[in-house]
């Protein structure tokens, strides 16, 4: 089925630390928030979340509580040859 099971070591921690956050803000700010009256439904609902708001535009700690889009744009910036102070 394509699968690869996980590297990590057995008992470690953080393993799965980042899916576990990611699912439990998922639950709290959409699922746990609305009913869906179809399957379809709930899969149109969680991809306009993930694609339309957490991705984009929630901030994120991990990135000093910028939206993940500022965050590239500050990167970017920072690292474009046109605006480095090279002569």
């Amino acid at each position: 089925m394509g699968v690869r099971p996980s590297r990590g070591t057995v008992g470690d921690a953080y393993d799965n630390a980042m899916a576990e956050s990611f699912f439990a803000t998922l639950e709290c700010e959409l699922l746990d928030r609305r009913t869906f009256h179809s399957q379809a439904e709930a899969r149109i609902a969680i991809f306009r979340y993930i694609e339309g708001w957490y991705n984009p535009h929630r901030r994120h700690s991990a990135i000093g509580q910028m939206s993940p889009v500022t965050y590239e744009r500050v990167t970017a910036n920072a690292t474009s040859p046109l605006t480095s102070n090279a002569a």
